[in-house]
Formats: C-alpha cells, sequence, structure tokens
C-alpha cells in the first residue's frame, strides 16, 4: 500500500508481518510464531489482540515497539509528518519514534534502582523535551490519580508491591501524549477502583486521538474501550 496515499487518520499499518525465532543453543532451530500479520489502525481506534496464551500477542505488540525484528514484511508509523518502517529503520530513528510517537505500557516495571518514582513518571515527559517541573507536576497529578500514596513519590518502585508498580507503570505510558500506545494487559493487578481510573485514561486517549493496540484479558475492560478485535490466531504460524 502506499501510504502517502491513505486518509490523514492512519497511524500504524502493518503488512504480511511474518516472526520466528532461532535457537542458537538448539543448533540454530527456527521456530515459527506469526505469519503474514495485516492491520490498519486510526486515530481513535482501541484494537484488542485475542487469541490463547502463545498465540504471539506480546510478540506482535513487540515487534511494533521494535524490540523485536521483522523477518518479513512492513511495520509502517506516521511519524513526525511522514511515514517510517520500523522493519528497516535504523536504531536511532527507533529511539526518536519511542520518544515522540509510541508509547508502550508492558506488564512488567523496568527501572534504573534508587530512580525515586516521581522521576519514573516524569522521565518520558523529560526525554520529549518537557520543562523538569512540568514533567514532575504532570507525574504528581497522574499518580494521585492512580491513588498512589504521596508518600512513596521519592522513593523508587522497586519495593512496590504487584499492583503499586502496575500504576507506576501505568502513569509513566500515559504522562506523554503519544499518537501510538501500545497496552499488555493494562489493568491487571490493579483494584476495582483503579482499574477504572485506567479505563478511563484509555477512552480519553482516545478522545484526543491516540491509536491504541492491547492485550486485555479482562473481557469486561476489552469490551468497555476497544472498538475493534483481531484475533492473533488467525495468523498463528504452523510449527
Amino acid at each position: 500500500m502506499d501510504k502517502s496515499n491513505t486518509t490523514a487518520t492512519l497511524r500504524l499499518s502493518l503488512t504480511n508481518v511474518n516472526k520466528s525465532f532461532e535457537l542458537h543453543n538448539q543448533g540454530g532451530r527456527r521456530i515459527p510464531v506469526l505469519d503474514t500479520v495485516s492491520l490498519d489502525l486510526d486515530a481513535g481506534d482501541c484494537l484488542a489482540l485475542l487469541g490463547s496464551s502463545g498465540s504471539g500477542k506480546s510478540t506482535l505488540m513487540r515487534m511494533i515497539f521494535g524490540n523485536y525484528g521483522c523477518d518479513h514484511g512492513s511495520i509502517k508509523v506516521y511519524h513526525n509528518g511522514g511515514w517510517v518502517d520500523l522493519a528497516t529503520a535504523e536504531p536511532r530513528l527507533v529511539m526518536d519514534i519511542r520518544r515522540h510517537t509510541i508509547g508502550y505500557v508492558s506488564q512488567f516495571l523496568r527501572v534504573i534502582p534508587r530512580v525515586p518514582t516521581i522521576e519514573v513518571v516524569a522521565e518520558p515527559l523529560r526525554r520529549a523535551g518537557w520543562d523538569a517541573d512540568a514533567a514532575r507536576q504532570r507525574a504528581r497529578d497522574l499518580l494521585a490519580r492512580l491513588n498512589l500514596p504521596e508518600n512513596l513519590w521519592e522513593l523508587s518502585p522497586t519495593t512496590f508491591s504487584g499492583g503499586e508498580q502496575q500504576r507506576v507503570n501505568i502513569a509513566r505510558g500515559f504522562a506523554y501524549d503519544y499518537p501510538i500506545l501500545l497496552l499488555d494487559e493494562p489493568t491487571a493487578s490493579l483494584d476495582k477502583n483503579n482499574r477504572q481510573v485506567v479505563l478511563d485514561l484509555i477512552e480519553e486517549s482516545r478522545n484526543r486521538g491516540a491509536a491504541i493496540l492491547g492485550i486485555f484479558h479482562d473481557a469486561d475492560a476489552r469490551d468497555a474501550v476497544c472498538n475493534r478485535t483481531l484475533d492473533v490466531e488467525n495468523y498463528r504460524a504452523a510449527a
């Protein structure tokens, strides 16, 4: 597809994406995972990836974020006024896309030890060029909204509970207004009240025009915020 002729609302487009993993400790054996995945994601969409455990949902998300390479096909992202194919982009450009275009909320919080929680949340804003005070204020607002006690904000989140770490992860992921958001189980480990806060954040992001791709094993959460689904089982590569 010639992306220059697509509508202005298209943000992400995958065409015939394939992925397999090479097992170097087993003689280079290759394990096929995904075969000819294609999808388009528009501004305001929230598309849920469906499929059983091991079907390749998280693998697909990591390919879009640039953590995994793409064997074949294209992963095109609308970035800085033009289209970039992440399957072939240089690492420096991938990092710029992560700073300004694609946000990723994984199931796990990975941070440098001893860095205060408020700085962990503010860091994406600082990378995008925000003033330090404005970034910290945005971080405070999100941490308060997600009901993380203020006495924890200046502590490192490495010793927090699973639910507290997930809230830090959510705050960090939603701090900057990314045009594209990747969400891997965003409501996992959360109580009812904080689950609703996350759903509200997702809906607000959609309303401002974010294109969202997510994994939601919580069917009620999925039904509340997603307008489309894609069953990854249909693209599962034959072993």
